[in-house]
Protein backbone atom coordinates (compact mmCIF):
# COMPACT_ATOMS: atom_id res chain seq x y z
CA UNK A 1 0.00 0.00 0.00
CA UNK A 2 2.97 2.36 0.64
CA UNK A 3 6.72 2.34 0.01
CA UNK A 4 9.27 4.47 1.26
CA UNK A 5 12.44 3.72 -1.21
CA UNK A 6 15.53 4.98 -0.44
CA UNK A 7 14.32 8.17 0.83
CA UNK A 8 16.30 10.89 2.60
CA UNK A 9 15.65 14.44 3.41
CA UNK A 10 18.12 17.60 3.45
CA UNK A 11 17.37 20.76 4.05
CA UNK A 12 19.52 23.74 3.16
CA UNK A 13 21.91 23.77 5.87
CA UNK A 14 22.87 20.18 4.44
CA UNK A 15 22.20 18.04 7.74
CA UNK A 16 20.16 15.26 6.97
CA UNK A 17 16.34 14.82 8.79
CA UNK A 18 15.90 11.50 7.17
CA UNK A 19 18.57 9.07 5.64
CA UNK A 20 17.87 6.18 3.67
CA UNK A 21 14.40 5.56 4.64
CA UNK A 22 12.91 2.42 3.23
CA UNK A 23 10.29 0.35 4.85
CA UNK A 24 6.69 -1.05 3.80
CA UNK A 25 2.98 -0.29 5.20
CA UNK A 26 0.48 -3.18 4.26
CA UNK A 27 -2.97 -2.65 3.61
CA UNK A 28 -4.80 -2.74 7.26
CA UNK A 29 -1.69 -2.73 9.65
CA UNK A 30 -1.47 -0.45 12.32
CA UNK A 31 1.80 0.62 12.74
CA UNK A 32 3.42 3.39 15.67
CA UNK A 33 6.17 5.65 14.38
CA UNK A 34 8.73 6.50 17.60
CA UNK A 35 11.44 8.32 18.12
CA UNK A 36 12.66 11.15 20.29
CA UNK A 37 12.06 15.19 19.01
CA UNK A 38 14.12 15.88 16.00
CA UNK A 39 14.40 12.05 14.84
CA UNK A 40 12.36 12.86 11.88
CA UNK A 41 9.13 11.69 12.04
CA UNK A 42 7.22 14.67 11.25
CA UNK A 43 9.15 15.07 8.95
CA UNK A 44 8.19 11.79 7.53
CA UNK A 45 4.32 12.35 7.60
CA UNK A 46 4.63 15.06 5.67
CA UNK A 47 6.63 13.14 2.71
CA UNK A 48 3.68 10.78 3.14
CA UNK A 49 1.55 13.40 2.31
CA UNK A 50 3.71 15.34 0.14
CA UNK A 51 3.68 18.77 1.96
CA UNK A 52 7.39 17.85 1.54
CA UNK A 53 9.38 16.54 -1.69
CA UNK A 54 12.30 13.97 -0.69
CA UNK A 55 15.72 15.05 -1.54
CA UNK A 56 16.13 11.28 -2.46
CA UNK A 57 14.23 8.51 -3.23
CA UNK A 58 10.95 7.59 -3.46
CA UNK A 59 7.49 7.87 -1.96
CA UNK A 60 4.65 5.56 -3.32
CA UNK A 61 0.90 5.28 -1.95
CA UNK A 62 -0.65 2.19 -3.76
CA UNK A 63 2.11 1.88 -6.45
CA UNK A 64 1.55 5.49 -7.46
CA UNK A 65 4.85 8.21 -6.73
CA UNK A 66 3.47 10.72 -4.74
CA UNK A 67 5.51 13.48 -5.10
CA UNK A 68 5.15 12.94 -9.40
CA UNK A 69 1.83 13.29 -9.11
CA UNK A 70 -0.17 16.32 -10.75
CA UNK A 71 -2.34 18.50 -8.50
CA UNK A 72 -5.25 17.22 -9.56
CA UNK A 73 -4.45 13.59 -8.92
CA UNK A 74 -2.34 14.69 -5.89
CA UNK A 75 -5.60 15.93 -4.66
CA UNK A 76 -7.42 12.58 -5.16
CA UNK A 77 -4.67 10.67 -2.82
CA UNK A 78 -5.38 13.58 -0.40
CA UNK A 79 -8.86 12.46 -0.19
CA UNK A 80 -8.20 8.92 1.19
CA UNK A 81 -5.86 10.05 3.35
CA UNK A 82 -7.33 11.00 7.04
CA UNK A 83 -5.08 13.13 9.59
CA UNK A 84 -5.28 13.56 13.23
CA UNK A 85 -3.51 16.20 15.22
CA UNK A 86 -2.54 16.71 18.34
CA UNK A 87 -4.02 20.46 18.41
CA UNK A 88 -7.61 19.07 17.36
CA UNK A 89 -8.01 21.97 14.42
CA UNK A 90 -11.38 22.22 14.75
CA UNK A 91 -13.81 25.03 13.70
CA UNK A 92 -14.16 27.19 16.88
CA UNK A 93 -17.82 28.20 15.54
CA UNK A 94 -19.42 25.38 14.04
CA UNK A 95 -20.80 22.62 16.41
CA UNK A 96 -19.90 18.71 16.70
CA UNK A 97 -22.11 17.93 13.42
CA UNK A 98 -21.08 20.44 11.33
CA UNK A 99 -17.28 20.18 11.67
CA UNK A 100 -17.77 16.74 10.56
CA UNK A 101 -19.98 17.39 7.78
CA UNK A 102 -17.50 20.14 6.93
CA UNK A 103 -14.69 17.65 5.40
CA UNK A 104 -17.64 15.71 3.64
CA UNK A 105 -18.86 19.17 1.74
CA UNK A 106 -15.15 19.82 0.98
CA UNK A 107 -15.14 16.38 -1.02
CA UNK A 108 -17.96 17.31 -2.56
CA UNK A 109 -20.32 15.10 -0.56
CA UNK A 110 -24.34 14.97 -0.89
CA UNK A 111 -26.33 16.35 1.90
CA UNK A 112 -27.88 12.62 1.98
CA UNK A 113 -24.63 10.93 2.57
CA UNK A 114 -23.86 13.90 5.01
CA UNK A 115 -27.08 13.46 6.80
CA UNK A 116 -26.46 9.59 6.95
CA UNK A 117 -22.79 9.37 7.19
CA UNK A 118 -21.94 11.89 10.09
CA UNK A 119 -24.23 10.27 12.39
CA UNK A 120 -22.65 6.86 11.81
CA UNK A 121 -19.14 8.08 12.97
CA UNK A 122 -19.83 10.10 15.59
CA UNK A 123 -21.82 6.98 17.16
CA UNK A 124 -18.12 5.27 16.49
CA UNK A 125 -16.60 7.88 18.76
CA UNK A 126 -19.43 8.25 20.88
CA UNK A 127 -20.50 11.11 20.57
CA UNK A 128 -23.65 11.30 19.36
CA UNK A 129 -24.90 12.94 22.34
CA UNK A 130 -22.69 15.94 21.70
CA UNK A 131 -23.56 16.84 18.51
CA UNK A 132 -25.14 20.12 18.68
CA UNK A 133 -22.12 21.19 21.16
CA UNK A 134 -19.46 23.28 20.53
CA UNK A 135 -15.86 23.23 20.55
CA UNK A 136 -15.32 25.33 23.51
CA UNK A 137 -18.02 23.54 25.55
CA UNK A 138 -15.97 20.17 24.85
CA UNK A 139 -13.53 18.27 26.75
CA UNK A 140 -9.75 18.02 25.38
CA UNK A 141 -10.52 14.42 24.61
CA UNK A 142 -14.14 14.93 22.98
CA UNK A 143 -12.20 17.34 20.87
CA UNK A 144 -9.75 14.70 20.06
CA UNK A 145 -12.84 12.30 19.23
CA UNK A 146 -14.28 15.13 17.22
CA UNK A 147 -11.09 15.51 14.97
CA UNK A 148 -11.18 11.42 14.43
CA UNK A 149 -14.77 11.33 13.50
CA UNK A 150 -13.94 14.09 11.05
CA UNK A 151 -10.85 12.26 9.68
CA UNK A 152 -12.90 8.87 8.90
CA UNK A 153 -15.99 10.48 8.04
CA UNK A 154 -14.78 9.95 4.10
CA UNK A 155 -14.02 6.74 4.90
CA UNK A 156 -9.99 7.10 4.35
CA UNK A 157 -7.75 4.22 3.25
CA UNK A 158 -5.48 5.11 5.52
CA UNK A 159 -5.24 7.42 9.06
CA UNK A 160 -2.30 9.36 9.94
CA UNK A 161 -2.81 10.31 13.86
CA UNK A 162 0.00 12.77 14.48
CA UNK A 163 0.84 12.47 18.51
CA UNK A 164 -3.14 12.31 18.86
CA UNK A 165 -3.12 12.06 23.18
CA UNK A 166 0.24 14.63 23.58
CA UNK A 167 -2.21 17.35 25.43
CA UNK A 168 -4.45 14.21 26.93
CA UNK A 169 -4.71 12.78 30.48
CA UNK A 170 -4.34 8.94 30.88
CA UNK A 171 -7.99 8.37 30.81
CA UNK A 172 -8.81 10.32 27.73
CA UNK A 173 -5.36 8.69 25.71
CA UNK A 174 -6.66 5.45 26.77
CA UNK A 175 -10.36 6.17 25.63
CA UNK A 176 -8.50 7.56 21.93
CA UNK A 177 -6.13 4.47 21.38
CA UNK A 178 -9.38 2.24 21.88
CA UNK A 179 -11.05 3.65 19.15
CA UNK A 180 -8.01 3.93 16.98
CA UNK A 181 -7.78 -0.05 17.69
CA UNK A 182 -11.86 -0.23 16.56
CA UNK A 183 -11.29 1.99 13.52
CA UNK A 184 -8.33 -0.43 12.21
CA UNK A 185 -9.82 -3.34 12.98
CA UNK A 186 -12.57 -2.06 10.37
CA UNK A 187 -10.32 -1.99 8.01
CA UNK A 188 -8.54 1.57 7.77
CA UNK A 189 -4.59 1.31 7.86
CA UNK A 190 -3.83 3.39 10.76
CA UNK A 191 0.12 4.78 11.28
CA UNK A 192 0.52 6.59 14.83
CA UNK A 193 3.19 8.98 15.58
CA UNK A 194 3.61 9.31 19.38
CA UNK A 195 5.82 9.51 22.32
CA UNK A 196 3.73 7.57 24.29
CA UNK A 197 5.20 4.46 25.50
CA UNK A 198 2.30 2.73 27.52
CA UNK A 199 0.17 2.93 24.41
CA UNK A 200 3.24 1.47 22.21
CA UNK A 201 3.72 -1.48 24.85
CA UNK A 202 -0.21 -2.08 25.38
CA UNK A 203 -0.47 -2.22 21.48
CA UNK A 204 1.66 -4.89 20.70
CA UNK A 205 1.74 -3.77 17.41
CA UNK A 206 4.18 -3.42 14.90
CA UNK A 207 6.68 -0.54 15.80
CA UNK A 208 9.28 1.54 13.61
CA UNK A 209 11.80 3.31 15.58
CA UNK A 210 13.56 6.37 14.02
CA UNK A 211 17.17 7.68 15.67
CA UNK A 212 18.81 10.59 13.99
CA UNK A 213 16.48 10.03 10.82
CA UNK A 214 17.41 6.58 10.43
CA UNK A 215 14.73 3.76 10.81
CA UNK A 216 17.17 1.83 13.79
CA UNK A 217 14.43 -1.06 14.71
CA UNK A 218 11.46 -2.22 12.60
CA UNK A 219 9.62 -4.62 15.23
CA UNK A 220 6.39 -6.87 13.85
CA UNK A 221 4.80 -7.06 17.80
CA UNK A 222 6.84 -4.29 18.95
CA UNK A 223 8.02 -2.51 22.54
CA UNK A 224 8.74 1.27 22.56
CA UNK A 225 12.86 0.68 22.99
CA UNK A 226 14.92 3.67 22.83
Amino acid sequence: MIYFDKVSKIYSDNLPILEDINFAIEHKEFISLVGQSGAGKTTLLKLLIAEERPTEGKVFFESADIHSLSRKHLTLLRRKIGMVFQDFRLLPNRTVFENVAFAMEVAGREDEDITIDVPQVLELVNLMDKSSSFPHELSGGERQRVSIARAIVNQPDLLIADEPTGNLDPLNTWEIVQILKKINELGTTVLLATHNKGIIDSLGRRVITLEKGRIVRDDKEGRYVL
